[in-house]
């Protein structure tokens, strides 16, 4: 398969408040966001035609803005209207959306103070995060060598660039031992998520996932809480240690990447994607698509 570099595309990126040709979005190589991971962005889903969520997501862009001190100078409503017009310009029904915000090139060095952030919006063709047979077949996980930070050593509440290079890192350790995913612990040695995406398990019937105290409590986690709440499904969120794992029959993630993908093997550990697992995958995607209402659920 010919992959077609991301610098090399046609169509249009919103910068700034205008439309640029795709290969003229650049930044300079000395932008504080490259060198300081002064930067936060939203991954958002445009489903035959509209974009899932989108302003929990551009008010989640804002609040992580904030929390690294930057000032995004436009508002939620004119950020909501510039995700609508890239899409629109780019023709697409289906896509993936990334708003980014960063620290420019007005100042260097690790302090920010003097710099403009920059916004820009893209968006492109992506389907299915996971091959569609592998993922109903449930995707393969190994344990990540790294661990999520604990809050008071990081900004762990924003969706900021530089919380995910151990993500990356992570991410490509188990694509080099032949696994799809890892799974992170926290600081703390308890399970946190994957490498960009939430976990549940199920046990019993209940369904189980991480207190989300350290790690972002992502749009898609809180969109299936509800979906199994609807559905009859107990809900849990608390603390999961490793080894508890053991005890529970079914796995998957979560995430606007992602969506809802079973997992078949976490390390040592088994699951089979059964009614839970598979329901809520089926829920979420009528959900996105308009053609299930949660109150429908009830």
């Amino acid at each position: 398969m010919t992959i077609i570099p991301f610098d090399d595309r046609d169509g249009w990126i919103w910068m700034n408040g205008e439309f640029v040709p795709w290969r003229e979005a650049k930044v300079h190589v000395l932008t504080h966001g490259l060198h300081y991971g002064s930067c936060v962005f939203e991954g958002e889903r445009l489903y035959d035609g509209e974009i899932f969520k989108l302003t929990p997501h551009t008010k989640r862009l804002f609040r992580s803005a904030e929390i690294l001190e930057m000032d995004i100078p436009f508002t939620v409503a004119e950020i909501d209207a510039a995700c609508k017009e890239t899409v629109a310009r780019m023709g697409f029904e289906n896509a993936y959306v990334r708003p980014v915000a960063f620290r420019g090139p007005e100042q260097m060095g690790v302090a920010g103070l003097g710099t403009r952030t920059h916004v820009a919006i893209a968006a492109w063709e992506w389907p299915s995060y996971f091959d569609p047979e592998v993922k109903r077949r449930g995707i393969r996980m190994m344990h990540a060598p790294y661990a999520r930070p604990a809050p008071n050593s990081a900004p762990t509440e924003a969706k900021a660039a530089g919380l995910y290079m151990i993500c990356t890192l992570s991410k490509d350790a188990a694509a080099r031992a032949g696994y799809s995913d890892a799974l992170m612990l926290d600081y703390r040695g308890y399970v946190a998520e994957a490498t960009g995406a939430n976990i549940f398990f199920v046990q019993d019937g209940a369904v189980i996932t991480p207190l989300a105290d350290c790690f972002l409590n992502g749009l898609t986690r809180q969109t299936v809480i509800d979906l199994a709440r609807a559905r009859g499904f107990e809900v849990i969120e608390r603390h999961i240690l490793p080894e508890e794992m053991t005890q529970f029959s079914e796995c998957f993630i979560t995430g606007s990447a992602a969506e809802v993908t079973p997992v078949s093997e976490i390390g040592e550990y088994r699951f089979t994607p059964g009614n839970v697992s598979l329901s809520l995958m089926e829920d979420y995607s009528q959900l996105v698509r308009g053609k299930l209402k949660l109150d429908a659920l009830v």
